[in-house]
């Protein structure tokens, strides 16, 4: 028998580290990477450990993360394709999503010194 997990994924915002992480059974299993401007929070990254992935863990952690989000009186920027692609199937996010320009993914790469 393989061990389950015994507790609801709960996901949090680690702000000093500009992501929001899942964590299942106390244990980091992804993350969804972020970065401000000025009323924007552009996602650019969203991975789920090998060990966690094929569970719908990245549904809820991009959901939950997105909920903040609107709370918060911010809009959602989707340069990660895998928000990009949550947000194509969850129209609810519509009104608080703003397109990604040229001008967001050059301020993003300086913000990421790439």
């Amino acid at each position: 028998m393989s061990e389950q997990t015994t507790t609801a994924p709960v996901v949090r915002q680690v702000d000093d580290r500009h992501r929001y992480e899942i964590l299942v059974d106390g244990h980091r299993a992804g993350l969804t990477a972020y970065r401000d401007r000025d009323d924007q929070r552009v996602f650019f990254h969203t991975e789920i450990g090998d060990a966690h992935a094929g569970r719908g863990l990245a549904a809820i952690l991009v959901e939950q993360a997105l909920t903040h989000v609107r709370a918060s009186g911010k809009r959602i920027v989707p340069v990660c394709p895998y928000v990009a692609k949550f947000l194509t199937q969850h129209g609810e996010f519509a009104d608080i999503t703003d397109p990604v320009t040229p001008e967001v993914r050059t301020w993003l790469d300086a913000q990421l010194g790439r």
